[in-house]
């Protein structure tokens, strides 16, 4: 194998690998990216067993032929070079009895020798046959997973809370691409209209991990991709990047149960404002519990917190709001987690009373729906 590719093309590249790659293995091929050149392309691909990201290049391709070569010391090299650099890397057979084949790499004057697994080692991800098949606008599933993820749960017990569940339903007799996550404290809910061949859609668990890893591919990303599902993995393809992925092996919680129906106390409020009003209050707060009481009456919310420690603080802002007193108190950073995304300037609170799940939409957009437990303050 000998190929030449420009050296901010593959720290691109490698920077989109090398994140999958886990820093400890026990399985010493998982801590290698496999580079595969054939002709006029080469194409890395890092796997951790759970998720497979494969990203293909045009490159200047000499010999085609294949190797494997340790994810984040090649990252590291090729970030360290200068800018411009054109960078070869060869497969270079070592002499003698126990010779080993390793990865040549030459950039200019620098020059690196590392050392290699056999390519056969490598793990195939097999994907099984695809159910479904459709295309979703990049920016698109961006909004989806920004306006979730930060409420997939962190708790590894609940394993089928740690992803963002995604299906297709019916919400006022239209048809709906819907993404939900919840950790027990909070839940958040978002909907767009259906693509063309996702209907059916069973729901799915797709995992924490894969979440960030599509993200962050996502960013910069233009135009359609795919998104293609088996019985157990889900694949995206885009810009010449293929995530694939399995899915997680659990059953999600009827969320639409712990949405309430009869809160008839609405509280609209400026989101900026209300969103640094809570920074500045909950600065005071107790770390451990971050709570925070919104005392809410004709045209005012009061924002109060204390801490035994630490003091007291308390604002107040200006609300739209006509109906009686209400003391109830929240996690100040879950507060601050849904704001955050809330695009236009109103947010919109729904209670019911002191005990009860609130709701929190944009005022200007009812695509995306945010239910916050109550805690005691």
């Amino acid at each position: 194998m000998n190929i030449t590719l420009e050296s901010a093309q593959l720290l691109k590249c490698l920077s989109h690998i090398q994140t999958v790659v886990e820093r400890r293995n026990t399985i010493p091929i998982l801590a290698n990216v496999l580079i595969r050149a054939e002709k006029g392309v080469v194409s890395f691909v890092a796997t951790d067993m759970e998720i497979e990201v494969k990203e293909t290049l045009n490159a200047a391709v000499g010999r085609v032929g294949s190797i494997t070569a340790p994810a984040h010391t090649l990252y590291e090299i090729v970030r360290k070079l200068p800018d411009g650099s054109q960078v070869e890397l060869a497969a270079e057979s070592g002499k003698g009895q126990a010779a080993t084949t390793q990865l040549v790499l030459r950039a200019g004057r620098s020059h690196f020798k590392l050392g290699c697994l056999p390519v056969e080692d490598f793990p195939k991800m097999p994907e099984g046959d695809h159910t479904h098949k459709f295309s979703l606008a990049a920016d698109d599933l961006a909004d989806l997973i920004d306006k979730t993820r930060f409420a997939i749960s962190t708790e590894e017990t609940r394993y089928y809370l740690n992803g963002i569940y995604l299906h297709a339903t019916q919400a006022e007799g239209v048809d709906v691409l819907r993404a939900a996550a919840t950790d027990g404290h909070r839940l958040a809910r978002v909907q767009m209209a259906l693509p063309k061949g996702a209907k059916g859609l069973a729901g799915v668990i797709i995992p924490r991990k894969t979440v960030n890893e599509v993200r962050k591919l996502l960013d910069g990303a233009s135009g359609h991709l795919e998104v293609a599902l088996s019985e157990s993995k889900i694949r995206f393809t885009f810009n010449g990047i293929v995530v694939t992925s399995k899915l997680i092996d659990g059953t999600f919680p009827d969320y639409e149960r712990v949405i309430p129906t009869g809160n008839d106390k609405i509280v609209d409020v400026e989101a900026r404002g209300m969103a640094a009003a809570v920074d500045r209050v909950a600065t005071i707060s107790s770390e451990k519990s971050r709570g925070i009481k919104l005392s809410i009456k004709a045209g005012q919310m009061t924002l109060a917190a204390s801490a035994p420690e630490a003091g007291s603080a308390s604002e107040e802002i200006e609300v739209r709001y006509d109906g009686p007193a209400l003391d109830i108190g929240f996690n100040a950073r879950y507060i601050l987690d849904i704001l955050a995304q809330v695009e236009s300037e109103g947010a919109r609170f729904s209670f019911a009373d002191a005990q009860a799940p609130a709701i929190v939409q944009d005022a200007a957009d009812a695509s995306a729906l945010y239910v916050l437990m109550p805690m005691r303050v």
